[in-house]
């Protein structure tokens, strides 16, 4: 702004402005140029900052690097296991339930009350023995008006043989007499007629006695459904009707008549079922050798083997069913027990005796505790809360286990799962 001067003159004020003095400007090109001293100052304190930057930076990875280098590496001991020669290992373990190849439940073939139960829970039955009787009269009067029918066929075979045996003999004498020129050749024509005709009635009543025959066959079959016998040797399991109540083959649509009578199962026919997981089904084969164990009786090992695998897999659950087999059945084993199986491998019984023959052991080892190493097999030997880095030989594995043919011996201790960048003769502590 332009500065002003307040003056008085005459007793009056007045306001005079005085013109702005601004500075010559000088456009020289000479006035942008930078001093040499400042520059070489400036430059000099950012190199400074930077190389103060970079020994930070430095002496940080420094201190981490030496602090991870004195920590020790907390690691989980295994110690190893001799395979004795001739054991069979444990391939996989699953769990099932025991059940029957043959279990039936018992049904009537016609729909009719039940007049007497034989049968009981508990009870062993051979095969036919009668497990209840139906009502029977209905099948009892067809059986009896049959019988009548086949009666009354037979009776009119014994008159009409009469006829018969009388119209031959009028027959012979009409035929003496036609020949003596007495009667005529009409009247040997009848007698012969009538011969014949009584032949054949004969044999329509026979024919008719033979269709009484099957309705009696009929009407005694009716009786016999009424009469329900097992159908092969077991235990009765399940009494499913009771004296008075209707049973029938068939449901009928929520009453209350009975679809079974009782339940049979062939105990000599128990075996076990078991559900595997189709990742490890490869392990399972026919007549592979399994140790079952009851849930009721967990001391008792039972041996058994594989009886069949089931060749479908069950998409919901992706596991495959396998059957397996008992080497004995015993009275303690009963249908629908839990139980759990292991599948024993016993495939590798020379190779340990032929270990055993060259002077090695083998040696049984988590398969975690195998660590590749440029193509070969390291594992770390515990000695000393130290760790050794030692090359192994491996043979066969044997389920979850690696089996180690040369490197260690028996009673060694080696890491169970070895953490990455471990090193030899690196410190560590044990996991408790």
């Amino acid at each position: 702004m332009t500065p002003t001067n307040y003056r008085r003159d005459s007793g009056r004020s007045t306001l005079e402005t005085e013109p702005e003095v601004r500075p010559e400007i000088r456009h020289d090109l000479s006035s942008l140029r930078i001093d040499e001293r400042a520059r070489g100052k400036k430059s000099s304190g950012r190199f400074f900052r930077y190389f103060s930057a970079v020994v930070g930076i430095l002496v940080l990875i420094a201190g981490v690097v030496f602090a991870f280098r004195g920590h020790k590496p907390v690691v989980e001991a295994s110690a190893t296991r001799r395979l004795v020669p001739g054991q069979a290992t444990t391939l996989l373990n699953a769990s099932g339930y025991v059940t029957p190849r043959r279990r039936a439940t018992i049904a009537a073939k016609i729909t009719a009350r039940v007049t007497a139960m034989y049968a009981e829970e508990g009870m062993r039955v051979r095969d036919g023995d009668i497990l209840a009787r139906l009502d029977d009269s209905d099948a009892q009067v067809r059986l009896s008006s049959a019988k009548a029918d086949r009666d009354a066929a037979a009776a009119a075979i014994q008159d009409l043989q009469v006829q018969l045996k009388n119209a031959e003999i009028e027959l012979h004498r009409a035929q003496s007499l036609q020949k003596d020129g007495v009667a005529s050749q009409e009247t040997l024509d009848t007698a012969s007629m009538t011969a014949d005709s009584l032949r054949a009635k004969i044999d329509l009543a026979r024919e008719q006695v033979h269709a009484a025959d099957a309705k009696i066959g009929v009407a005694q079959q009716d009786v016999d459904n009424c009469i329900v016998r097992a159908p092969f040797p077991g235990l009765v399991v399940s009494k499913d009707a009771q004296v008075g109540e209707m049973v029938s083959p068939v449901s009928a649509g929520g009453g209350f008549t009975r679809t079974g009578i009782a339940t049979v199962v062939d105990m000599t026919s128990l075996e076990i079922e078991v559900d595997v997981n189709e990742s490890y089904i490869a392990r399972v084969v026919p007549d592979q050798p399994v140790t079952a164990t009851l849930d009721a009786y967990p001391d008792w090992q039972i041996p058994s083997k594989v009886r069949t695998v089931i060749p479908t897999a069950d998409r919901e659950k992706a596991t495959v069913k396998v059957r397996i087999s008992f080497n004995h059945l015993d009275p303690r084993i009963l249908p629908d027990m839990g139980v759990k199986v292991a599948f024993l491998d016993d495939s590798h019984k020379n190779e340990s005796r032929d270990a055993d023959a060259k002077g090695s052991i083998p040696i049984l080892i988590p398969q975690s505790a195998v660590v590749q190493d440029n193509g070969k097999s390291v594992v770390f030997l515990l000695r000393d809360n130290k760790v050794e880095r030692r090359a192994v030989r491996l043979g066969n594995p044997r389920g979850d286990d690696a089996t180690v043919m040369a490197g260690l011996a028996d009673g060694d201790s080696v890491v169970a799962k070895p953490p990455a960048g471990l090193r030899d003769g690196q410190e560590v502590e044990f996991k408790h």
